[in-house]
């Protein structure tokens, strides 16, 4: 009989993996029950760390389609670096975009130690991942999610403060005519910049237009095709377009460029994200920057924080964001 694994001796006393790696490294974060239940495990088992050797914590990175943008692979980039630098391994999971019937999760999510979630926006797909006693860091929510439902930590990145800012810059610039682009319902995070753009209108006792705006879902391969045919749609373009990121901004810009319709005088189109992906708006329009480095390293150290003390009330974190005028 081969020597027992740390996986084993939790099966054996109850616990997860992480509890067992806690209490033989003599970590915090477990009550005494608990130590003494899996002191008594090993025993009975004849598990010593000596004899399973040194383990490195492993953490899942857990993203949906692999064709991520660049801007969430530079995320992950510096959540790799800066959790190579503590000592801990980081793997991949792929998720599908949407849930279908039958849909399981991969078994070797019970087998990490944490679990940081990016892109991920299918409502399904979130409860079935907050239903694992893995702890888990996530990267955005859905606006039909709580954060109480994720059971883990969330981490926002500011966007309805920003949002009203430009919205407003614009109003008070003579911009009366504005829409808003991008399904509100996707994101959390696109649901507080509409709510910015809303909130600028609302201080200076104006109501945007809700013809000239485009809130609702949008297909995952067919932004473009939606987003010229509504735009196509409009009798007169607005005095502008506040985006909900510089993806969506780069496919009006497109549209504009292809069809060669005249815009207003002064017409102005705005993005969040400062991305650099797109070469028709990029450093072209007012944008929100994001700190992507700063953000990757605030998600590993958020996840090595909950995996050492998964009792820990959660948190719900706000990242500031910074304005972009490249107009």
């Amino acid at each position: 009989m081969g020597k027992p694994t740390m996986q084993q001796l939790a099966d054996a006393a109850g616990v997860s993996r992480i509890t067992v790696w806690k209490v033989m490294t003599n970590r915090p974060g477990v009550s005494d029950a608990v130590r003494q239940a899996v002191q008594q495990s090993a025993a009975e088992l004849g598990f010593t760390p000596a004899a399973q050797g040194t383990e490195t914590r492993t953490f899942s990175v857990v993203v949906s389609r692999p064709e991520s943008s660049i801007f969430w692979m530079q995320i992950i980039h510096h959540i790799a670096k800066e959790l190579t630098g503590l000592g801990t391994s980081l793997l991949y999971t792929y998720m599908p975009s949407a849930w279908r019937e039958g849909y399981a999760l991969p078994d070797s999510l019970s087998q990490v130690d944490g679990l940081i979630v990016l892109n991920v926006y299918d409502e399904r797909l979130l409860r079935l991942l907050a239903a694992q006693r893995t702890p888990k860091v996530f990267l955005d929510t859905v606006p039909g999610l709580t954060p109480p439902a994720l059971s883990g930590d969330l981490v926002i990145l500011e966007g309805r403060e920003q949002v009203c800012r430009i919205t407003g810059s614009l109003l008070d610039s003579g911009h009366k005519r504005l829409g808003f682009l991008g399904d509100v319902g996707y994101a959390l995070t696109n649901t507080d910049r509409y709510q910015g753009f809303l909130d600028a209108h609302a201080a200076r006792g104006l109501r945007p237009d809700p013809a000239l705006s485009l809130t609702g879902p949008l297909s995952l391969h067919a932004h473009y095709e939606e987003i010229s045919g509504f735009l196509a749609g409009l009798p007169a373009l607005p005095d502008g377009f506040v985006c909900a990121s510089d993806f969506i901004a780069h496919f009006v810009q497109r549209y504009l460029q292809e069809s060669g319709r005249k815009t207003p005088a002064g017409f102005v189109l705005t993005g969040f994200d400062h991305s650099m992906e797109y070469a028709n708006v990029a450093d072209q329009i007012p944008t929100v920057h994001v700190d992507t480095g700063a953000l990757g390293k605030r998600l590993a150290r958020l996840m090595t924080f909950r995996a050492d003390y998964p009792d820990a009330p959660f948190e719900t974190a706000y990242v500031a964001t910074e304005i972009r005028r490249n107009d």
